[in-house]
């Protein structure tokens, strides 16, 4: 080769090589969009993230370098879940995570075609995510948070923290908790062997749970049973102060099972309920 021709080489080389190393570098960069029912300084919101970015860190998904998440907090408003559901579409990112039952429907409100993995959602064939567990279908897919036969299961945690519980307020929000009718109805098929009754108590903002918990205390025997939507998730400390400023009302809180203790000082310690959480493949 004539030292012309290779000087070429070299100085083609140069200019090519290292627009050539960023195009791939753009092309490995992912991008996530992520829409989250709390506030960003809500207590569960970090430990979530961390999880999130670890877990895609040991799959060789580093944030900065070859991903990029976008997150969007909207603290159970659902004005504000519309409006970051859009604005999450609008920067086509490779994918998006959905926190719950109301941003899986915001998101689904705005694409049908990006891949939508939801979380935490109690029923996604009534609420139209998908069209069966094994086969989903379009463009989303995700998690159950728990399966309706653990409605029971937590009736009798909570007549085993409290034996001369009788009567039970199963407090949700009707509009959010659209899977709520289906636990309700498989707790009342088991509370007549526990020999308890229960009353749902539907509730849409924190007036209506301190109204609804100050009503109940009152009543003998009295228990609550708080569903797990976003706004009793949200109000979770309010749950928690009116229980201990009503002679503190036996109840169970399905947040977080391991915590319920927290909401009745003289509760008994209740084990972390783990094993029924069911993946729904897209296996074809």
């Amino acid at each position: 080769m004539r030292r012309r021709d290779f000087v070429s080489l070299i100085g083609g080389s140069a200019v090519v090589w290292p627009l050539t190393v960023r195009a791939q570098q753009l092309e490995r960069m992912q991008r996530i969009g992520v829409l989250m029912a709390v506030a960003e300084n809500d207590p569960l919101a970090q430990p979530w993230v961390r999880a999130l970015q670890e877990s895609l860190k040991k799959l060789g998904w580093l944030v900065g370098q070859n991903l990029q998440i976008d997150y969007r907090w909207t603290a159970g408003n659902f004005e504000r879940m519309r409006t970051s559901a859009a604005e999450l579409v609008s920067l086509t990112p490779n994918a998006l995570l959905a926190g719950n039952t109301p941003t899986t429907a915001a998101l689904q409100r705005e694409t049908r075609s990006l891949p939508i993995v939801f979380v935490l959602v109690g029923d996604p064939i009534n609420d139209g995510f998908v069209a069966s567990l094994p086969r989903p279908g379009g463009n989303i897919t995700g998690f159950l948070a728990f399966e309706p036969p653990i409605a029971s299961k937590q009736l009798e945690l909570l007549k085993e923290i409290a034996p001369g519980v009788r009567r039970v307020a199963y407090m949700f929000n009707p509009v959010v908790g659209r899977y709520a009718a289906e636990w309700l109805r498989v707790a009342e098929s088991s509370a007549s062997s526990l020999g308890v009754g229960i009353t749902a108590v539907p509730v849409h903002n924190a007036a209506e749970i301190e109204n609804a918990i100050t009503t109940w205390v009152g009543r003998p025997g009295a228990g609550l049973y708080v569903a797990p939507d976003i706004t009793t998730i949200v109000n979770r400390e309010l749950i928690r102060r009116s229980h201990h400023n009503t002679n503190c009302l036996r109840s169970i809180h399905t947040v977080s099972l391991s915590q319920a203790a927290a909401l009745c000082p003289t509760a008994l310690t209740l084990p972390t309920i783990t094993g029924w959480r069911r993946d729904i493949s897209a296996a074809s």
